[in-house]
């Protein structure tokens, strides 16, 4: 049967409200980690401070290879809280699966959702525009971005950028909600052959749920770096 989500309205607006409770739980989760992490630091780092210091110079490493220097700070708190944020998406559903009689699910990853992932990857590209514009001003942005280095490929700059936000957020639904769905598959073979479903199913949804842990941190490093790259587009000068 078809999956369905928990859905409400406010007036004439409807919301998922599976995806609207996952991402709060994963907002909950990248807040809990960070506050965690960061409590008591010291001058000599260990264990969970050792861990929050890696991963700020891992996400700074990545903004300094397609970022001017000098914008770099202007990013890095950002791209730190993306990167966080969508790794934890990506993971939170392969913990376990709330399904409902009526087949309504009630926990899946957010990232599994097209909305979310082309909501994520539409804030990177308008963000990146926001970034041009401040720094070059509207004149200067205009030319910097659509008419550099040749006046007559602007039609297709234009288009490059909705092409963007189609390629940044599909590229990590398809990974995301194609591992769900396979954990799923699994998930039904133990179901309906038991015994022997449940024994071939095991060691397959363990080895898949490390595969999709490791695909799910690939997505998130993937999706930093290109909304770095798309952000430095912007604040970069082009060469004429």
């Amino acid at each position: 049967m078809e999956e369905k989500s928990l859905v409400f309205h406010i007036g004439p607006i409807w919301f998922d409200g599976t995806v609207c409770l996952m991402i709060l739980l994963t907002c909950i989760i990248v807040f809990s980690l960070v506050y965690f992490a960061t409590r008591n630091l010291t001058l000599k780092p260990k264990g969970k401070q050792n861990v929050i210091e890696y991963l700020i110079d891992f996400i700074k490493n990545i903004l300094s290879d397609n970022l001017p220097k000098e914008e770099i700070g202007n990013v890095h708190l950002f791209a730190f809280t993306l990167f966080l944020f969508i790794l934890t998406a990506n993971t939170i559903g392969l913990v376990t699966k709330v399904v409902l009689p009526n087949e309504t699910t009630l926990w899946k990853s957010p990232t599994a959702d097209p909305l979310v992932t082309l909501t994520l990857s539409m804030t990177i590209i308008l963000l990146s525009n926001f970034f041009g514009l401040r720094k070059f001003g509207t004149k200067g942005y205009l030319i910097n971005s659509f008419v550099k280095p040749v006046a007559f490929l602007a039609p297709i700059k234009v288009m490059e950028e909705f092409t963007n936000v189609l390629t940044l957020g599909l590229r990590l639904y398809g990974n995301i909600y194609a591992g769900e769905v396979l954990l799923t598959l699994v998930g039904q073979l133990a179901m309906q052959l038991p015994p022997f479903g449940f024994v071939l199913a095991l060691p397959l949804e363990m080895i898949w749920i490390g595969f999709s842990i490791f695909i799910g941190a690939i997505q998130a490093y993937i999706f930093t770096t290109l909304s770095s790259v798309y952000i430095g587009h912007k604040v970069e000068l082009a060469e004429a």
